[in-house]
Protein backbone atom coordinates (compact mmCIF):
# COMPACT_ATOMS: atom_id res chain seq x y z
CA UNK A 1 0.00 0.00 0.00
CA UNK A 2 2.80 2.41 0.85
CA UNK A 3 4.57 1.91 -2.48
CA UNK A 4 0.83 2.61 -4.49
CA UNK A 5 1.22 5.44 -2.54
CA UNK A 6 4.62 6.92 -2.77
CA UNK A 7 4.04 6.25 -6.90
CA UNK A 8 0.54 8.15 -6.74
CA UNK A 9 2.79 11.64 -5.12
CA UNK A 10 5.84 11.14 -7.61
CA UNK A 11 3.14 11.24 -10.52
CA UNK A 12 1.10 13.90 -9.10
CA UNK A 13 4.37 15.80 -8.27
CA UNK A 14 5.69 15.18 -11.89
CA UNK A 15 2.27 16.35 -13.51
CA UNK A 16 2.72 19.55 -10.96
CA UNK A 17 6.28 20.32 -12.16
CA UNK A 18 5.14 20.02 -15.78
CA UNK A 19 1.68 22.26 -15.52
CA UNK A 20 4.58 24.72 -13.90
CA UNK A 21 6.91 24.62 -16.08
CA UNK A 22 4.41 24.64 -19.19
CA UNK A 23 2.55 27.51 -17.26
CA UNK A 24 5.39 29.71 -15.93
CA UNK A 25 8.45 28.65 -17.11
CA UNK A 26 9.83 27.44 -14.09
CA UNK A 27 9.76 24.35 -11.51
CA UNK A 28 9.51 25.34 -7.84
CA UNK A 29 12.27 24.22 -6.10
CA UNK A 30 9.78 22.21 -3.33
CA UNK A 31 8.54 20.21 -6.29
CA UNK A 32 12.54 18.97 -6.50
CA UNK A 33 12.63 18.59 -2.96
CA UNK A 34 9.04 16.46 -2.43
CA UNK A 35 10.60 14.61 -5.43
CA UNK A 36 14.18 14.06 -3.38
CA UNK A 37 12.10 13.29 -0.68
CA UNK A 38 9.64 10.48 -1.79
CA UNK A 39 12.85 8.34 -3.11
CA UNK A 40 13.61 7.21 0.88
CA UNK A 41 10.45 6.09 1.52
CA UNK A 42 9.77 4.21 -1.98
CA UNK A 43 13.30 2.44 -1.18
CA UNK A 44 12.27 1.51 2.52
CA UNK A 45 9.04 -0.01 0.67
CA UNK A 46 10.72 -1.48 -1.99
CA UNK A 47 12.93 -2.99 0.55
CA UNK A 48 15.93 -1.92 -1.22
CA UNK A 49 19.60 -2.49 -0.08
CA UNK A 50 22.36 -0.25 0.59
CA UNK A 51 24.21 -0.95 -2.26
CA UNK A 52 20.86 -0.73 -4.57
CA UNK A 53 19.74 2.42 -2.77
CA UNK A 54 23.51 3.66 -3.20
CA UNK A 55 23.06 2.46 -7.09
CA UNK A 56 20.45 5.12 -7.55
CA UNK A 57 22.24 8.09 -5.33
CA UNK A 58 24.95 7.41 -7.46
CA UNK A 59 22.40 7.85 -10.57
CA UNK A 60 20.75 11.07 -9.39
CA UNK A 61 24.46 13.01 -8.48
CA UNK A 62 25.35 11.75 -12.36
CA UNK A 63 22.36 13.23 -13.34
CA UNK A 64 22.47 16.55 -11.42
CA UNK A 65 25.99 16.66 -13.19
CA UNK A 66 24.63 16.13 -16.12
CA UNK A 67 21.97 18.65 -15.31
CA UNK A 68 24.12 21.39 -14.92
CA UNK A 69 26.63 20.93 -18.03
CA UNK A 70 23.36 21.43 -19.91
CA UNK A 71 22.25 24.02 -17.36
CA UNK A 72 26.32 26.31 -18.17
CA UNK A 73 25.41 27.30 -21.31
CA UNK A 74 21.53 27.96 -21.69
CA UNK A 75 20.66 25.14 -23.03
CA UNK A 76 18.31 23.69 -19.93
CA UNK A 77 16.50 25.83 -17.12
CA UNK A 78 18.35 25.23 -13.49
CA UNK A 79 15.05 23.98 -12.50
CA UNK A 80 15.00 21.39 -15.16
CA UNK A 81 18.34 20.34 -13.82
CA UNK A 82 17.35 19.64 -10.34
CA UNK A 83 14.06 17.91 -11.69
CA UNK A 84 16.48 15.96 -13.50
CA UNK A 85 18.35 15.21 -11.29
CA UNK A 86 15.85 14.31 -8.54
CA UNK A 87 13.78 11.79 -10.35
CA UNK A 88 17.07 10.14 -11.55
CA UNK A 89 16.86 9.04 -7.84
CA UNK A 90 14.27 6.80 -8.37
CA UNK A 91 16.33 4.77 -11.37
CA UNK A 92 19.15 3.00 -10.72
CA UNK A 93 21.66 0.90 -13.30
CA UNK A 94 20.70 0.24 -16.01
CA UNK A 95 16.98 1.98 -16.12
CA UNK A 96 18.64 5.22 -15.55
CA UNK A 97 19.68 4.87 -19.54
CA UNK A 98 16.12 4.06 -20.25
CA UNK A 99 15.11 7.22 -18.18
CA UNK A 100 17.63 9.55 -20.12
CA UNK A 101 16.55 8.08 -23.18
CA UNK A 102 12.90 8.62 -23.04
CA UNK A 103 13.73 11.46 -21.60
CA UNK A 104 15.31 13.05 -24.27
CA UNK A 105 12.72 11.37 -26.90
CA UNK A 106 9.98 13.81 -24.90
CA UNK A 107 12.16 16.29 -25.33
CA UNK A 108 12.50 16.39 -29.22
CA UNK A 109 8.94 15.45 -29.77
CA UNK A 110 7.96 18.66 -27.47
CA UNK A 111 10.32 20.97 -29.37
CA UNK A 112 8.59 19.46 -32.74
CA UNK A 113 5.18 19.92 -31.41
CA UNK A 114 5.94 23.40 -30.61
CA UNK A 115 7.91 24.73 -33.10
CA UNK A 116 4.57 23.54 -35.42
CA UNK A 117 2.51 24.87 -33.25
CA UNK A 118 4.33 27.99 -33.41
CA UNK A 119 4.83 27.91 -36.91
CA UNK A 120 1.03 27.58 -37.33
CA UNK A 121 -0.19 30.60 -34.10
CA UNK A 122 0.34 33.21 -36.47
CA UNK A 123 -1.73 31.90 -39.23
CA UNK A 124 -4.77 31.56 -37.51
CA UNK A 125 -6.14 34.84 -36.33
CA UNK A 126 -8.23 33.09 -33.34
CA UNK A 127 -4.66 31.31 -31.98
CA UNK A 128 -2.38 34.37 -32.92
CA UNK A 129 -3.23 36.52 -30.57
CA UNK A 130 -3.99 33.84 -27.10
CA UNK A 131 -0.17 32.25 -27.48
CA UNK A 132 1.67 35.30 -26.73
CA UNK A 133 3.78 35.03 -23.29
CA UNK A 134 3.12 31.21 -23.42
CA UNK A 135 5.12 28.19 -24.52
CA UNK A 136 3.50 28.43 -27.80
CA UNK A 137 4.61 31.68 -28.54
CA UNK A 138 7.51 32.93 -30.27
CA UNK A 139 11.29 32.62 -29.46
CA UNK A 140 9.59 31.57 -25.56
CA UNK A 141 11.98 28.93 -24.11
CA UNK A 142 10.63 24.99 -24.25
CA UNK A 143 8.90 24.14 -20.89
CA UNK A 144 11.98 20.91 -20.87
CA UNK A 145 9.63 20.17 -17.51
CA UNK A 146 7.05 18.44 -19.59
CA UNK A 147 9.89 16.35 -21.36
CA UNK A 148 11.26 15.64 -17.62
CA UNK A 149 7.92 14.02 -16.48
CA UNK A 150 6.91 12.26 -19.40
CA UNK A 151 10.27 10.26 -19.41
CA UNK A 152 9.57 9.35 -16.00
CA UNK A 153 6.31 8.16 -16.57
CA UNK A 154 7.82 6.04 -19.72
CA UNK A 155 10.72 4.76 -17.46
CA UNK A 156 8.94 3.61 -14.47
CA UNK A 157 7.10 0.49 -15.11
CA UNK A 158 10.43 -1.02 -15.49
CA UNK A 159 12.08 -0.40 -12.34
CA UNK A 160 11.71 -1.73 -9.33
CA UNK A 161 9.38 0.46 -7.58
CA UNK A 162 6.66 -1.03 -9.61
CA UNK A 163 7.41 -4.49 -9.91
CA UNK A 164 6.71 -3.98 -5.70
CA UNK A 165 3.79 -2.15 -6.70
Amino acid sequence: MLMQITILVLAGLMLAAAFYDATSFTIPNWLSGLVILTFPVAALAAGLGWGEAGNHLLGGAIALVIGFALFAPGWIGGGDAKLFAAAALWFGWPEILAFLIHTVLAGGVLVILLLAVRWLAPRLPTLADRVEGTALGANAPVPYGIAIAAGVFWSLPNTVFWAAF
